[in-house]
């Protein structure tokens, strides 16, 4: 099945919207039921690499960001961090 999960930002709600699409259907609301303790269970859904980094980009545009700062965006903050300590140690005379 050629799962595509699209995410947008609708500020009108204050939410995030997810579709999913396959073909020329689209996914209805998600649908629960009592789950066995102890007994495993398939998962809801899963996207290969592709569909879960097409995810993330959407999130991005969303203009949501990491919470814990990792990653490129972490590393940028370290390192401007070091150049403003450094710029400080030199011109500081």
């Amino acid at each position: 099945m050629n799962l595509q999960l699209k995410a947008y930002s609708a500020p009108w709600r204050d939410c995030i919207e997810f579709l999913i699409l396959s073909g020329d259907e689209i996914g209805s609301a998600i649908s629960f039921k009592k789950r066995e303790i102890g007994v495993s269970s398939d998962p809801t859904f899963s996207l290969d690499i592709q569909q879960a980094q097409s995810i993330m980009d959407d999130l991005w545009n969303c203009g949501l960001r990491p919470t814990e700062g990792t990653g490129s965006a972490g590393a940028l903050a370290a390192t401007q961090k070091h150049l403003e300590d450094m710029r400080t140690l030199v011109f500081k005379k």
